[in-house]
């Protein structure tokens, strides 16, 4: 992994795990996993905070940290990429990942964010 990939990596897991008070090593690893029910809440959640993540990373660890899902960090180990290249632009994708970060920090440490009713009633 590239140096600044990698450096953003740290930062970001570091940021929302202060956010979201959860064990957090790689938030942009891209393998996350759920069952379809509580995907239902999450969609119900994500109309009420905003549809405005651009990988769908963050919304999703919000997302199970304000609904009570549960999350279990498993480490990842990179090794050199044997094929392609990053599909991320590391300064204008990284800056919506850190609005999108604040936005987190500002909505969910506020508590200006809140579950959705039972059912995904709104």
């Amino acid at each position: 992994m590239r140096f600044l990939n990698r450096l953003g990596n740290v930062f970001f897991a570091k940021l929302l795990r202060y956010v979201l008070d959860i064990p957090l090593s790689d938030s942009l690893c891209g393998t996350k996993l759920l069952a379809a029910r509580d995907y239902q809440r999450v969609v119900a959640w994500r109309r009420q905070f905003g549809d405005f993540d651009p990988f769908g990373d963050f919304e999703l660890l919000f997302a199970a940290a304000v609904l009570g899902l549960g999350t279990i960090d498993i480490p990842i180990r990179y090794r050199r990429r044997t094929y392609g290249s990053t599909n991320i632009r590391r300064f204008s994708q990284g800056g919506l990942l850190f609005r999108m970060a604040l936005i987190g920090l500002l909505r969910i440490k506020t508590g200006r964010v809140a579950p959705p009713a039972v059912g995904g009633e709104t």
